[in-house]
C-alpha cells in the first residue's frame, strides 16, 4: 500500500503516506461546499504535477552538474463543470538568474518536466500550459 485515506467529518480527509508516516489533510474547496482551509484533492493533483516537474529536473540537473536550488514553480488549476473537473493546469516555472546558461541545458530540463510520470498520467483533456523562465 502507498497511503490510506480517513474521512475525519466536515469534508475533510487525513491522509498518511505509510513509508514515511508523513500526514496531510485536504479539505472540499470554497467553491465545491468545503472550507478551503486545506488544499483540495484537486489542487493536490495540480500541485503533484509541479512536484513532479522539478524532480525530474532535479535529477537531469544533477547529471548537468547544476543546483536548480530555488527554483519556483507557480501552478494555477482551472476546474470545469458538468462534470466536475480539472480542465487545465498553468505551470510557470522560474529559474534563478544564471543557473542555466545554455540552450542545450534549457532543452534538457523542458523535456525532462514535460514527460515526468505525473505529466504522463493526466487525462489528454486536461490542458497543460508550461512556461519557462530560465
Amino acid at each position: 500500500m502507498t497511503s490510506t485515506v480517513i474521512y475525519q467529518g466536515n469534508l475533510r480527509t487525513g491522509i498518511t503516506h505509510l513509508q514515511s508516516g508523513h500526514h496531510v489533510e485536504t479539505d472540499a474547496p470554497t467553491d465545491n461546499q468545503g472550507k478551503g482551509e486545506r488544499f483540495s484533492p484537486t489542487d493536490l493533483v495540480a500541485t503533484a504535477l509541479g512536484s513532479c516537474m522539478m524532480t525530474i529536473m532535479g535529477i537531469k540537473a544533477r547529471d548537468l552538474n547544476l543546483d536548480l536550488s530555488g527554483t519556483k514553480i507557480d501552478i494555477t488549476k482551472h476546474m470545469a463543470a458538468d462534470p466536475r473537473r480539472i480542465s487545465g493546469i498553468d505551470v510557470a516555472l522560474h529559474f534563478p538568474a544564471g543557473v542555466v546558461q545554455t540552450d542545450k541545458d534549457k532543452t534538457i530540463l523542458e523535456r525532462a518536466a514535460l514527460t515526468c510520470p505525473v505529466f504522463e498520467s493526466l487525462h489528454p483533456d486536461i490542458e497543460v500550459k508550461a512556461t519557462f523562465e530560465f
